[in-house]
């Protein structure tokens, strides 16, 4: 593990903290995405302190959504920018996501940093610094919480499984229909289902086993990137919702412990 870069991840962290001590000010990105200055500032340090080690990779980041160079030169945001990067090594960044719980003082809210190489992950990086949670994962190398390895867990069947998803105002608004029926129909089958508003952190609790599954419709490559990667290497699935590859531009994730993926896909294409 590079030791410059887990001292940059805790320093962030450090911001955030920090940031829980004060009135936190936010300004609403839609009806109900908002953005803090503690994302601002989180994203502003990931940036510059990166870039100055990874000179050759692209840094894309939530709050800027734009893509930077490590030199700081911007390239536009448009369908070229993203075609030219699938050959560049690709530095995904969210400064802090789960937000919404941030801004709540509720402590699932998590930095996520995925290292990506011709569209391949090669390193991802989830850190909770409430809870001191640091997940690391590198390809081909396992899945490790705070250095020990994790794995996803060995549950069978959907009836003794607790599924995690999410889902944002605008999907809601869009297919909140689809989300009710399916919702309904899982929940029916298992233990139980979860939402708690960090999608990096939910793949996290997939791969150390705590969830077996988890599914959600519409993030951006930022939201997965990192937690991709580490339940994949704790020896889980990650497919879109028809079971087949996923890509940091598929608008549905599913990844699981392997054993319920199948079931899990079926359950939600009922709808």
């Amino acid at each position: 593990m590079d030791y410059e870069l887990v001292e940059i991840v805790f320093k962030a962290g450090d911001i955030l903290k920090e940031g829980l001590k004060k009135n936190i000010k936010a300004n609403y990105k839609g009806k109900a995405d908002i953005v803090t200055e503690i994302d601002l500032k989180s994203e502003e340090f990931l940036k510059k302190e990166l870039g100055a080690i990874y000179k050759d990779h692209i840094i894309i980041a939530e709050e800027s959504e734009s893509y930077l160079s490590s030199s700081g030169g911007k390239v536009d945001n448009n369908s070229e920018s993203k075609k030219d990067i699938a050959d560049k090594n690709v530095i995904y960044i969210d400064p802090l996501d789960g937000t919404t719980n941030y801004y709540h003082h509720f402590p699932f809210f998590a930095i996520s940093i995925g290292f990506y190489s011709k569209g391949v992950a090669q390193k991802g990086i989830v850190y909770n610094p409430y809870l001191n949670e640091f997940y690391f994962a590198e390809r081909g190398k396992g899945a490790y919480l705070n250095g020990r390895k994790i794995n996803v867990s060995s549950k069978e069947s959907i009836e003794e499984s607790l599924i995690v998803t999410g889902f944002t105002s605008s999907v809601i608004n869009k297919d909140g229909s689809i989300i009710m029926k399916q919702l309904k129909n899982i929940s029916e089958k298992c233990h139980g289902i979860r939402r708690v508003g960090s999608a990096a952190l939910d793949l996290c609790y997939v791969a150390r086993g705590v969830f077996e599954a988890f599914y959600e419709r519409g993030l951006k490559p930022w939201d997965i990137a990192a937690g991709k990667l580490i339940v994949e290497e704790a020896g889980g699935y990650v497919t879109n919702e028809k079971g087949k590859e996923h890509n940091l531009n598929s608008n549905y994730i599913i990844a699981t412990n392997k054993y319920i993926h199948n079931n899990l896909i079926g359950l939600i294409n009922e709808y």
